[in-house]
């Protein structure tokens, strides 16, 4: 049997994201449901000269009527791809990273699912690690069902014993429901460990993975990706 957790793709999001994958035996990308907007599928925050900054990637046409494998990015990255190295251009790790985020923003590909996907293959390649990552929309399971209906049929098709949720998801399912269908619920608590930031004399948590990346060692980054702790 395997533990599954199912997620909306987000672009280069926190390390709590990356609890989830790393949790997870089969990693779902959430991409046929509707596309969040003003949410974390398209931006995130960095440090630029030790303040907080929004990058965003725009995605044209976009509406929350839509799914979000119905939806691409923009292929017009030069702002994003600019705010990242002026951000990050004296960061210890820079000259490793960049090219890295520089070929994820280039992917050819522009579906928000398929690049995201391909921006945590790098990432995991990046630190010699490996996960099954795969789209819901590619699943046989009923699509009209409730939302915690939905996440039962994904895991019982991939003969999964247990959920594993973020922290917000207890506020929206219950236990009790997923013990009729044999599924154990879990929740994920993500243990954010301090860094040396660049330009920062007070550590900033929650920033994109970009700056994890940037400020710290493959080695290092791969301890702080097992942080975390599960509870019901």
């Amino acid at each position: 049997m395997n533990n599954i957790s199912i997620m909306q793709p987000y672009l280069f999001p926190y390390i709590g994201y990356f609890h989830l994958i790393m949790a997870s035996d089969i990693f779902v990308i959430y991409d046929d449901v509707n596309y969040i907007k003003q949410g974390y599928i398209n931006r995130n925050n960095i440090l630029f000269n030790g303040e907080v900054q929004r990058f965003t990637l725009p995605v044209p046409g976009s509406s929350s009527n839509k799914y979000i494998n119905e939806l691409y990015y923009t292929a017009d990255i030069k702002k994003i791809l600019t705010t990242i190295k002026q951000a990050y251009s004296k960061s210890q790790h820079f000259d490793s990273v960049f090219p890295l985020i520089e070929d994820v923003l280039k992917y050819e590909n522009r579906s928000i699912p398929v690049l995201c996907k391909y921006s945590f293959e790098k990432i995991l390649s990046y630190l010699d690690m490996k996960k099954t990552l795969i789209f819901s929309s590619d699943l046989n399971i009923e699509r009209d069902a409730n939302p915690a209906q939905r996440l039962i049929d994904i895991c019982k098709v991939l003969k999964g014993d247990t959920y594993i949720n973020s922290p917000g998801g207890r506020a929206l399912y219950k236990k009790e429901f997923f013990d009729e269908y044999g599924i154990d619920l879990k929740f994920i608590d993500p243990i954010i460990s301090k860094y040396q930031q660049i330009n920062s004399n007070e550590f900033v948590p929650f920033l994109s993975i970009i700056d994890i990346l940037m400020n710290n060692s493959p080695e290092s980054i791969k301890v702080f990706f097992h942080q975390y702790s599960l509870k019901d």
